[in-house]
């Protein structure tokens, strides 16, 4: 709408301005954008379709235009900025629609930080932002040109720094191959993403092994980040005196996922299926890697983000200045499980479990929660003899065992696990009765972790209808094998041994209750020849 020797005030960043021209052309579309969008906001919103503009919420009042500007770089061009710091809003233009799409589902399941304050970004109702005749926007178009001069190459992270005295080289890699070592706990895609997070934005992660060895590749959104990330962790422990970390950069340049699960992650494409019948890992789920010395504190960077899980952060943690990321510390009240969370009083996580509706049999709990951990002790409760506190080796085991058996069907009942306030199962002194309700399992061959960087560290998967077999005699039949699980009242749905080794099976079996069950009563079961089958839970179907 243009207007002739016409006087207004306009609302604008917080401020009355006014403004005079003798031909003064306004979008009105922005007074929408200060006012009714606003409104809007402030309650259940209708999604918009996606549009190349963003409206971005909570921002907090004293953050730069280059911060701002920064949530959307590794993504693609930003290609203009409104700032409302008087309603602590933005919004931000992006060269496409497809790189806001992109933005958007990956905010959408890790919600970005500035200044250490979540901020929240959706699709606007405007399709482009029209800021010529706004005022205060000289800052807007000063930082939108700096910040892409340096993604374009024309400024370096350090000056003339080189590849020999730490600095980046050119056309360097975005994406990093990482090798862990000495891996005594489990190392999860989402623990990778936890801490490589902190450096800038993780687009994809692929987790494999190879020579034994647990590795991934790691996909950064700017080779910048991946530079940080390197010269902070390589030879860092993600856990205290443990799963020691290898870095180097990849000779690729992009990561092509194919699936979403546990294995491997794009987090720019939710929509990616879950391939071989596996299941993406349930957010209720993803707390299961709280062990005590995981890296905490974020990168202070322009746009630090938080890790899209609620891990127990505590452990290893990095100076705040960027630019300067020294060497990791190990606080001592971490090495006795003492967890150290950003901004709260230490607590102490307990390693020991009370699991509700089990069967009152000290040997069935051993068995079940021993998927997830070395069982120490069983306490079957004398009032409730279908309750049981049940000792792991460590607070880490115990958060694994009760994030995947917790709600679990067990014989019709629905099994609970919750962290016990005890710190250890005591045993009866000599003399007191206690009518064999508890058992001392610490010295048991049986226990699957207690070797240091065993496989089964990497094959720890929630309960499913398919079983793993392993430890089969070479003379033993897959007829056998099914009559043994159908004899003990089992359906059989699905047998196969595996290609290139017959000592290992996979069975599908009629539900996940059934599959639990036949664990229970199966695993250590004598086969035979001096050998007796291994039973764990499978991520595979048939």
């Amino acid at each position: 709408t243009h207007y002739n020797d016409l006087t207004l005030i306009v609302l604008a960043f917080g401020k009355l301005v006014k403004l005079k021209n003798d031909n003064l052309s306004l979008s009105f579309s922005f007074l929408a954008a200060n006012g009714t969008d606003d409104k809007k906001y402030k309650g259940e919103r209708s999604p918009c379709d996606p549009s190349r503009v963003l409206h971005i919420r909570r921002v907090p009042i004293e953050v730069s235009e280059a911060e701002v500007i920064s949530l959307g770089v590794p993504f693609g061009k930003v290609t203009n900025l409104l700032m409302l710091k008087g309603k602590n809003q933005a919004f931000i233009e992006m060269a496409s629609e497809e790189a806001a799409i992109t933005m958007v589902n990956y905010y959408t399941t890790a919600t970005p930080h500035v200044r250490n304050q979540p901020v929240y970004i959706q699709y606007s109702n405007h399709r482009e932002l029209k800021t010529d005749n706004l005022p205060n926007q000289g800052r807007a178009q000063a930082a939108l040109q700096a910040v892409s001069a340096m993604h374009s190459g024309n400024m370096t992270l350090s000056g003339t720094a080189t590849a020999s005295d730490g600095g980046m080289m050119p056309g360097q890699s975005p994406v990093l191959r990482l090798i862990v070592e000495n891996l005594y706990y489990p190392v999860s895609l989402e623990v990778l993403h936890q801490i490589f997070s902190k450096f800038g934005t993780v687009l994809k992660i692929i987790t494999f092994t190879k020579n034994n060895q647990f590795q991934a590749l790691l996909q950064y959104a700017d080779p910048m980040n991946a530079h940080h990330a390197k010269m902070a962790l390589d030879g860092q422990n993600i856990y205290n005196g443990c799963c020691t970390l290898r870095v180097e950069f990849s000779k690729l340049t992009s990561l092509n996922v194919k699936y979403n699960n546990d294995k491997s992650r794009d987090f720019t494409r939710l929509d990616l299926p879950s391939g071989d019948g596996q299941p993406t890992l349930d957010p209720s789920m993803q707390t299961a890697f709280g062990a005590p010395g995981i890296i905490s504190s974020p990168y202070p960077g322009a746009a630090g983000f938080a890790p899209a899980i609620g891990f127990h952060q505590a452990g290893l943690s990095m100076q705040t200045m960027p630019g300067a990321l020294g060497p990791l510390t190990i606080p001592s009240s971490a090495m006795t499980g003492r967890m150290t969370i950003h901004g709260m009083a230490p607590t102490t996580i307990h390693s020991v479990l009370l699991v509700s509706n089990l069967n009152p049999d000290s040997n069935f709990s051993f068995i079940l929660a021993g998927v997830y951990g070395d069982v120490h002790r069983v306490k079957i409760l004398f009032n409730k003899k279908e309750n049981a506190l049940i000792q792991m080796a460590d607070a880490t085991q115990a958060q694994l065992a009760m994030s995947h058996l917790n709600g679990q069907r067990l014989y019709g009942k629905v099994i609970r696990v919750t962290i016990s306030k005890h710190q250890t199962v005591q045993l009866p002194r000599e003399g007191q009765e206690d009518q064999g309700l508890t058992k001392d399992f610490s010295g048991s061959p049986l226990h699957r972790f207690k070797k240091p960087g065993s496989k089964n560290f990497q094959n720890i998967f929630p309960p499913s209808a398919t079983l793993h077999l392993s430890n089969i005699p070479p003379s033993t039949t897959d007829d056998f094998l099914k009559d043994l699980f159908a004899s003990s009242g089992y359906t059989v749905k699905a047998f196969k041994f595996f290609q290139k080794d017959r000592k290992m099976a996979l069975i599908q079996l009629g539900s996940v209750e059934e599959a639990i069950q036949a664990l229970i009563d199966l695993h250590n079961h004598d086969l035979g020849e001096n050998h007796h089958l291994r039973v764990s839970f499978s991520k595979s179907t048939i």
